[in-house]
């Protein structure tokens, strides 16, 4: 899974130089600059207006207008932003028209062409002005366009997906789960110019389009092996009432669970066993002293006043195994709490008394509490299944997720274990519910049917979902928020900000450059 040097280049810029490259707002194509993630911006075919690109790296929001009289039948007129890539890759965006409009068929989506040629071999996820969604592609150089077209009308989500020769398309309207198309077998070659375009379908008229949440995806590779291979990361935060998401951090290996610190200035994430600290605008990278605490796994949780950080960290007087322990949260000598193992960290008390965590006893798992200050530990749960992921919330209440039902779903019991009670019920394997600071919303992860209930795997399709925290015997109706290729480490860890407007999470990619 190879990319080219230009698109290396190109992603280093973004997530190192994008703050002194692009720092004025809305910067057009010129002197050969790269465009946030992409290499190339240029208009394909005749076209009769010029069109353009920009990057605002501020939002991180992409910007292009273009005409052209179409893109059917023996060749194509629209404008292109683009960047090459090999082997299979994940494309998606959120995307909009900008106005109303003048032809009802003018298009705006992803692109992957053979070459920049008018009558190039291409295929497309692409939305009409009137709604129209659907794959497009011409099959061989100069041959008719054919189509596929989708249920959904008018989505501003646009996935297309890249795996061997076969392409796939999927769409949805914020906050609903992705409908996908039929897939098409379609051989354009190993190095493909990949990208956003826009064609205005009226030869005398430039139409305008804002692309935002833009994620270039190149997946794990087939033979990769589960928690010893690893891929690059971007830690992200996200406004969670408009689904608008930043990066502001990558890294080539795994960055994992991030949590928000109590001022709101900064995430606190695990990498490679060590606790780092960033500012929350990516600056200020800093290791968090853990002493002899040097293999943590993604199970560290900050208490409810900010002071002290618990950890898990497998320890080498326990086998190995995962043990908790207890730290400032500017870094120390770690405490040790437990005395079993493993046990792995999730939850603090809003009182500062209690730890609730997932011990593995006798081959079973289960919730478990104990007193922060050490003690003997309290089980929770004694169903069949696995039960994991449990957090206090600001009531006082504990919600975890259980595989008692089959799925795994969210379930809330009371602080003692009792009246444990299912919560979703629906055909994903839902992870690691996030009680908002004013105990309000619930964000969790939601793993797609065909992963084992059981498992929580890194590097794949997952979605970030809330819900209201469910009165009475209403049911919960959940909210997709982001779509996303991740996974374990993406938010197993409470990663609401302080004033309950945003999230922290990451997203893992093969591509990500070091900053």
């Amino acid at each position: 899974m190879l990319v080219s040097i230009q698109f290396f280049v190109s992603l280093f810029l973004v997530c190192l130089f994008s703050s002194l490259v692009f720092g004025q707002g809305p910067m057009p194509a010129s002197g050969g600059l790269t465009i946030g993630d992409f290499a190339a911006t240029l208009d394909i075919g005749d076209v009769k207006h010029a069109g353009s690109s920009s990057y605002d790296s501020e939002s991180q929001t992409y910007h292009l207008s273009g005409s052209g009289k179409n893109m059917w039948a023996d060749n194509d007129e629209f404008h292109f932003l683009w960047t090459d890539l090999k082997g299979d890759f994940i494309l998606r965006a959120r995307v909009q028209f900008e106005g109303k409009g003048v032809d009802p068929h003018r298009k705006i989506g992803w692109i992957v062409r053979q070459t920049t040629d008018a009558n190039s071999p291409y295929v497309d996820a692409t939305v009409h002005g009137d709604g129209l969604t659907s794959m497009q592609f011409r099959r061989t150089a100069g041959a008719e366009t054919e189509e596929v077209k989708s249920d959904a009308k008018m989505p501003d989500v646009i996935q297309l997906a890249r795996k061997g020769n076969t392409y796939t398309m999927s769409v949805a309207k914020f906050g609903e789960p992705f409908q996908v198309s039929d897939s098409l077998d379609l051989d354009l070659g190993d190095e493909v110019k990949v990208g956003l375009f826009i064609c205005s379908h009226n030869p005398d008229v430039v139409e305008k389009a804002t692309f935002s949440n833009v994620r270039i995806v190149v997946p794990a590779p087939e033979d990769f092996k589960p928690y010893s291979d690893y891929i690059g990361s971007r830690l992200e935060t996200m406004e969670v009432e408009t689904g608008h998401r930043r990066v502001i951090h990558c890294t080539t290996d795994s960055l994992q669970a991030p949590n928000w610190t109590l001022d709101g200035k900064s995430l606190i994430y695990n990498r490679n066993g060590k606790l780092y600290r960033i500012g929350i605008d990516g600056s200020d990278v800093q290791q968090i002293n853990t002493d002899f605490a040097v293999k943590n796994n993604n199970d560290h949780v900050l208490s409810f006043d900010g002071k002290r950080l618990g950890i898990s960290h497998h320890s080498e007087d326990h086998g190995g195994k995962s043990m908790i322990y207890t730290m400032p949260v500017t870094g120390g000598t770690p405490t040790l709490v437990t005395s079993k193992a493993p046990s792995y960290l999730h939850g603090w008390s809003p009182d500062g008394n209690w730890l609730i965590y997932t011990g593995g006893r006798d081959d079973k798992y289960d919730i478990y509490k104990i007193l922060s200050a050490g003690g003997e530990e309290i089980q929770l749960t004694k169903d069949s299944g696995l039960n994991d992921g449990s957090e206090f919330s600001p009531d006082g209440r504990v919600w975890f997720n259980s595989s008692r039902t089959g799925t795994m779903e969210i379930w809330r019991m009371n602080a003692d274990g009792s009246e444990q009670t299912q919560i979703t019920s629906d055909e994903n394997n839902n992870w690691f519910p996030h009680v908002s600071p004013d105990g309000k919303r619930v964000v969790y992860l939601a793993f797609p049917a065909d992963v084992k209930a059981t498992d929580h795997p890194f590097y794949k399709y997952v979605a970030l979902k809330v819900m209201d925290v469910p009165q009475g015997d209403a049911k919960p109706v959940a909210k997709t928020i982001a779509y996303i290729y991740g996974g374990q480490g993406t938010i197993n860890v409470p990663s609401w900000s302080p004033d309950g407007k945003r999230i922290a999470f990451v997203s893992n990619t093969q591509f990500a450059k070091e900053e």
